[in-house]
């Protein structure tokens, strides 16, 4: 059972631009999801708003675009970009957003402050955000984010593996991101065994990387 939200209940306006915007009384993430679950299916359109009025906050899903923004009105407004590459992403970005509101996002993929930056190719981008990790800690964040995305300990706990089981052609700006970081930290990379997949990382562990990647999974 979904935690209840504390105060609640909790109001959120869907909207899709058409003036029928839906208002919401909920009382805790679960039964946001569903309620927006049914919005987000019912409709047609290329622009969907999640607006948590009394936090100042925001999530746009923009489907035809491939791109998720998420907004937070505070003292210092600032928004994020998103590229999207699969359908199945949007619905459990919004799961996190009403369960974390704009921090709830943090760890769903690599965000961006100028949406124009999502129109460079994903390696550009993957490393365009590795640049601006300058820090150790923030480093090792980031390269367990993305670990506990899509990764897994090799069974002889020697390794860690990154994009278990993924192509080439998936998680292209995540991946160049991680070989950033990794070189950056001076973690070792291993080549990968025979018949693994051919977009996985394999890396050596790393007493750095173990703390980070168990808060994570």
């Amino acid at each position: 059972m979904a935690r209840p939200y504390n105060p609640g209940p909790k109001q959120f306006v869907f909207a899709v631009g058409d003036g029928n915007d839906q208002q919401v009384s909920v009382g805790d993430p679960q039964e946001a999801y569903v309620a927006f679950s049914a919005f987000f299916r019912g409709r047609e359109s290329d622009t969907y708003l999640i607006n948590d009025e009394p936090a100042g906050q925001s999530l746009v899903l923009m489907p035809e675009q491939g791109v998720i923004s998420r907004i937070k009105d505070a003292d210092r407004p600032r928004s994020e970009y998103l590229r999207v590459d699969r359908a199945n992403r949007y619905l459990p970005s919004a799961m996190l957003f009403f369960e974390n509101g704009y921090a709830g996002l943090d760890r769903f993929g690599q965000w961006f402050s100028d949406l124009a930056d999502l129109d460079a190719s994903p390696e550009t981008r993957g490393s365009a955000r590795a640049a601006t990790i300058t820090t150790e800690a923030a480093a090792i964040e980031e390269i367990a984010r993305i670990w506990a995305d899509s990764g897994c300990v090799d069974p002889s706990d020697q390794y860690y593996v990154f994009f278990d089981s993924h192509g080439v052609d998936d998680d292209r700006a995540e991946r160049a991101a991680l070989l950033k970081l990794i070189e950056f930290l001076g973690i070792e990379r291993v080549e990968a065994p025979a018949g693994a997949a051919g977009g996985e990382v394999w890396v050596r562990t790393d007493p750095r990387l173990e703390s980070e990647c168990a808060r994570w999974s």
